[in-house]
């Protein structure tokens, strides 16, 4: 069997009017009528021997085509149900629009097996939710790492890039 490959993401927040959390639908046909429950942060798999933020970073340009810079705050990495790890990063970017996106694609067979190729978006749309309607539109896997980030946040005292 071959081995899982990790994903590195970014939790995209701000803290104004209230903390929120800019999250992604995938795009794709098996996506299209999901909500609830199917949100994600920007992620994707880190390539052999690829520094992790640097591929949170690069995942989320794919996705988003916003190239993030400025302070990036380290979060534990989060088991995911199918077993994979997301090494995850937040970053405070309270002016990105979410109808700015500019996602990259990818081909799939589609209808199924009819053989012919077609090609989807990465995601399809991108959102700002607050806290509590953030919980239920987030993939249950990774609920924590929004529960990390707030927890950090309240505190006061977010780690550094390299922290963990």
């Amino acid at each position: 069997m071959a081995k899982r490959k990790d994903s590195a993401g970014l939790v995209i927040f701000r803290r104004t009017p209230a903390l929120a959390f800019l999250l992604v639908h995938p795009g794709g046909p098996y996506w299209t009528r999901k909500d609830d429950g199917a949100w994600s942060i920007p992620k994707g798999e880190i390539e052999d021997g690829e520094d992790k933020l640097l591929a949170a970073k690069r995942e989320a340009a794919e996705e988003t085509g916003f190239a993030l810079s400025g302070r990036f705050i380290r979060l534990p990495p989060v088991r995911q149900p199918s077993g994979k790890v997301i090494h995850p990063w937040a970053i405070e970017a309270a002016g990105l629009d979410p109808a700015a996106i500019k996602s990259g694609t990818f081909d799939m067979e589609w209808p199924p097996r009819s053989g012919r190729l077609a090609s989807f978006p990465e995601v399809d749309r991108a959102a700002w939710f607050d806290w509590p309607e953030a919980q239920v539109k987030i993939l249950v896997g990774q609920k924590p790492i929004l529960e990390r980030l707030k927890t950090k946040l309240e505190q006061g005292n977010p780690a550094p890039a390299g922290a963990f």
